[in-house]
């Protein structure tokens, strides 16, 4: 792994793993240990978002492997890169019954509806070709899981194969077709009405945020960020219409241009404002994953890494005087304002604001699927530091691990925020932070249950059933791992969260509120 650059590992030892795991006693390797396999591999996941490298995960055969899959889920759909190294049962025992512990019929059959790849060693000699593929794999547009399974006995076994002391490999940016964008360049020149929708394909491209502004600027077009592309621009550029795409008015100006760039986003279900857009103009598409390219519009394909083809465009694109783009931009941001000052949200957008006030501008954030990270997905400006969210297939459990992981890979402070019903999916994992001492501050919303769940099963039936839920004293639990916990509220929230950005190790925030959702605008 060394000879890959790989200087974290993420995991849970087990039987068949057993030499998977004394290898790292043997390395330079750092072993992160969580207590649950899924958080181990949401911990491998947040480390690739907050340090751009691939996320390497040990995993044990059949439960602890199958434990992962969840959070995998969230890895494969947000194409954030993971190599996965799981053990397999001796060479012997695969694909038959002989009662082995942990055996599976296909252990890799499970993996494969949430990775890139699947493969399998059956010789040591296998090994560094087969991990060096999967590596590059995991890096190469659409990034996303790759899976290698080693048989415990290849694992234990002898091996006549030399030190590894490299790793040859080809990490591939897809380049477009130089024919598809001219078709896209003359295109977007013909536009009286362009608007430039961002997804987070454009912010894990190299270079992809810059090449973004650039065409932004030549086009003079608004541009609008999806969850996943927030930070894409920077919100207080003049061309930022923020990322409020749960919000009419941004669905109504994506339906309303001439041409939609929409660049490393599938257009999907949460982008689109719950399938409500209705796109009237011409739509050029790019992304580097083919099956997502017109699986919801018809448009101009542009199979490509959201970066390379956005550099590929600006040279083709005359630079427009400024004329409507900014007006836009910012006419749509007071539309949303107004229509948040006609609710009663007074606590919810304050929440947000103190919080943004006290977490420093360079940090990483981490946000659980919460009423609060519903929020964040549209009102957060990540400023300096970068947004993860787990928008991505929607799992609980995401945000602490993750956080967890990137403090310690990173050696910065972060911040995750979780519901109470989120926080037991991961609240073991206060005893990693503790033992790794990670610099991370939990903020816990406590309002007793799942509470995004109750308002949609109110809303769509009167009443919410199997959405309350008995919890523990989250600050005495804290402490009894021995992680400094306080008790916040809505006045103070902001001031207890600072402070925690002056102290060393894990930190506990618990906010008994119960917030409400912004009235649906997707009607």
């Amino acid at each position: 792994m060394t000879a890959l650059g790989v200087s974290h590992v993420f995991g849970i030892p087990g039987q068949n793993a057993l030499g998977l795991f004394d290898a790292i006693r043997r390395s330079e390797l750092t072993f992160v240990s969580s207590r649950v396999e899924n958080n181990s591999a949401f911990g491998a996941d947040g480390y690739a978002r907050a340090t751009g490298e691939v996320g390497v995960l040990f995993l044990s055969t059949g439960p602890g492997a199958l434990t992962a899959l969840g959070a995998l889920q969230e890895a494969h759909a947000s194409a954030v890169p993971i190599l996965v190294i799981a053990s397999q049962i001796p060479r012997a025992g695969i694909g038959l019954r002989r009662g082995m512990l942990h055996q599976l019929d296909d252990q890799a059959r499970s993996a494969r509806n949430v990775t890139k790849s699947t493969a399998q060693a059956r010789h040591a000699a296998e090994i560094p070709s087969l991990l060096a593929d999967a590596w590059a794999l995991a890096r190469s547009a659409p990034a996303g899981p790759t899976w290698v399974e080693i048989p415990q006995d290849v694992l234990t076994g002898s091996a006549d194969v030399p030190p590894v002391t490299s790793a040859p490999h080809r990490v591939v940016q897809r380049a477009p077709r130089d024919e598809v964008v001219a078709a896209a360049a003359t295109v977007l020149e013909a536009a009286r009405r362009p608007v430039i929708l961002a997804g987070g394909g454009v912010r894990r491209s190299p270079g992809g945020p810059q090449a973004l502004v650039e065409v932004a600027e030549r086009l003079d077009a608004p541009v609008v960020s999806t969850v996943g592309g927030k930070g894409a621009i920077a919100f207080d550029h003049s061309l930022s219409a923020g990322s409020w795409i749960e919000d009419r008015h941004t669905t109504d100006l994506l339906a309303d241009a001439d041409v939609l760039l929409a660049v490393g986003t599938a257009l999907g279900e949460v982008t689109s404002n719950y399938f409500t857009l209705r796109p009237r103009g011409r739509i050029v598409h790019v992304d580097a994953e083919a099956r997502v390219l017109e699986a919801n519009h018809p448009a101009l394909a542009v199979h490509a890494d959201a970066g390379t083809a956005l550099r590929a465009l600006a040279p083709r694109i005359t630079p427009r005087p400024p004329g409507d783009g900014s007006s836009i931009a910012s006419g749509l941001r007071r539309a949303v304002a107004d229509r948040l000052d006609a609710q009663d949200l007074d606590a919810e957008r304050g929440l947000l604001a103190a919080l943004r006030a006290a977490v420093p501008s360079e940090v990483h954030t981490f946000w659980d699927m919460t009423i609060a990270a519903y929020w964040a997905w549209s009102a957060w400006d990540s400023r300096d530091g970068a947004f993860h969210s787990a928008q991505g297939s929607g799992g609980l459990g995401f945000a602490f691990p993750a956080a967890v992981a990137a403090a310690v890979g990173s050696g910065r402070r972060t911040f995750a925020v979780t519901g109470d019903g989120g926080a037991m999916y991961s609240i073991a994992e206060l005893a990693t932070a503790r033992q790794h001492d990670a610099d991370v501050t939990w903020l816990v919303v406590d309002d007793g249950g799942y509470g995004i769940l109750r308002e949609y099963m109110t809303d769509a039936f009167g009443h919410a059933t199997a959405t309350e839920l008995h919890r523990p004293d989250f600050v005495a639990l804290a402490a009894s791992f021995g992680v400094p916990a306080h008790r916040a509220s809505l006045d103070d929230v902001g001031e207890v969260i600072a402070r925690t950005f002056g102290t060393d190790g894990p930190a506990v925030v618990v906010l008994p509120a119960r917030l409400a959702m912004f009235a649906p605008t997707h009607l």
